[in-house]
């Protein structure tokens, strides 16, 4: 019995400190946060055609006077150093209302018009987030008419001098991812084809009037981007 007694007293004295150890109050562990959700990183390399609408406000025989006008885009950007985006885009827009008559003291008619407008441009934009800014710049061409009439509305004949139909344009816009593979532009374009002047066989009244060939056009639109470098990914 007194061996029993031992033993037990042994095993008391040993497990104890553990029990003791067991009922000391726990370190307190704070919950782990939630951990932060993803950011989009918005790629803009790759292919992309679309459509826009707006007006085109010019010089020449057709005055300043506003006009509609449509038309489709296509071109392809290249992102590089993280925000910067180098591309080139083809443009052409059909202008409605396009024609102007202009009547000389002598009686000859002048009869004008720009049916449609296009261009080749490099650009070069700066990107943060789902936004480019951009500018534009190249090489501009357009569809224009041209005839001197008499007063009974018999053409006649006549010679111009410069270039009317190939020029240059610049402008800058702004674009915006707003769903993926979709993004939508507003921009500004001016477009310069030089003067024309009408020079020796053409109506005594008419020669040497000239006139400038320019446009000032605002444009909306829509482009579906095909995108060679990946849709949106998430960043954390």
């Amino acid at each position: 019995m007194k061996k029993f007694l031992l033993t037990i007293a042994a095993v008391a004295a040993v497990a104890a400190p553990a029990f003791a150890a067991d009922l000391q109050p726990r370190p307190y562990t704070k919950a782990p946060l939630p951990s932060t959700p993803p950011q989009a990183v918005y790629n803009w390399t790759g292919f992309y055609v679309g459509g826009h609408l707006g007006g085109a406000f010019g010089g020449g025989l057709g005055g300043s006077d506003g006009r509609f006008l449509g038309g489709v885009q296509g071109g392809a950007d290249y992102q590089f150093a993280n925000q910067w985006v180098l591309g080139i885009e083809a443009q052409y827009s059909w202008l409605a209302n396009y024609r102007g008559d202009v009547v000389f003291p002598g009686g000859s008619i002048v009869t004008g018009g720009n049916p449609g407008l296009g261009s080749v441009t490099g650009r070069l934009g700066y990107a943060w987030g789902p936004a480019l800014l951009y500018t534009k710049g190249g090489y501009a061409f357009r569809d224009s008419t041209l005839g001197v009439s008499n007063a009974a509305g018999v053409p006649q004949a006549f010679t111009t001098n410069g270039n009317r139909d190939s020029g240059y344009t610049v402008g800058a816009g702004l674009e915006y991812m707003f769903a993926p593979n979709w993004s939508a532009k507003a921009e500004y374009q001016y477009y310069n084809f030089g003067k024309t002047t009408f020079g020796a066989g053409s109506p005594a009244d008419v020669v040497g009037a000239s006139f400038r060939n320019d446009e000032h056009t605002v444009k909306a639109g829509v482009n579906y981007r095909f995108g060679w470098g990946g849709p949106a990914v998430p960043h954390y």
